[in-house]
């Protein structure tokens, strides 16, 4: 098994093929304009946290590429497809123990200032948190 540098399994360890940049520009393998948005909107919040944390301009840091990607394969796989709620509300956690407590980080810290860099992201994503979670059988 791969681990990274700060001892969590890699993408590749686990099976998974991380999405690469074309296809993340165009959501070709989303299932709709919901998981689209969902991207954007996380894709948005990993680039507000690396660049206020890590001095990142341009590109990302390897660390939040890395949760980046992970999060891609997640949307890519998610067994609600088009009719996904936000993460907080989902009956199913599908992310690991240690990149799910990343995310909440990098969330804890965008989230209130999305809605002065991406105002209609912010808006849409919060829209979306009104959606009623799909019931888990």
């Amino acid at each position: 098994m791969k681990l990274t540098m700060n001892g969590m399994e890699t993408i590749e360890s686990l099976g998974l093929r991380p999405a690469t940049e074309e296809r993340r520009a165009v959501s070709p393998s989303f299932a709709g304009k919901r998981l689209a948005r969902e991207w954007q909107t996380i894709a948005a919040m990993v680039g507000c946290y690396c660049h206020d944390h890590h001095a990142t301009r341009a590109a990302l840091c390897p660390e939040c590429q890395g949760l980046l990607d992970y999060a891609a394969v997640r949307l890519e796989r998610c067994r609600f497809g088009s009719e996904k709620p936000v993460c907080v509300k989902c009956p199913v956690h599908c992310y690991q123990p240690a990149r799910r407590e990343q995310v909440k980080a990098v969330m804890r810290y965008a989230g209130p200032r999305m809605l002065w860099r991406h105002p209609i992201l912010s808006l849409r994503h919060w829209l979306d948190g009104f959606r009623k979670a799909p019931i888990v059988t």
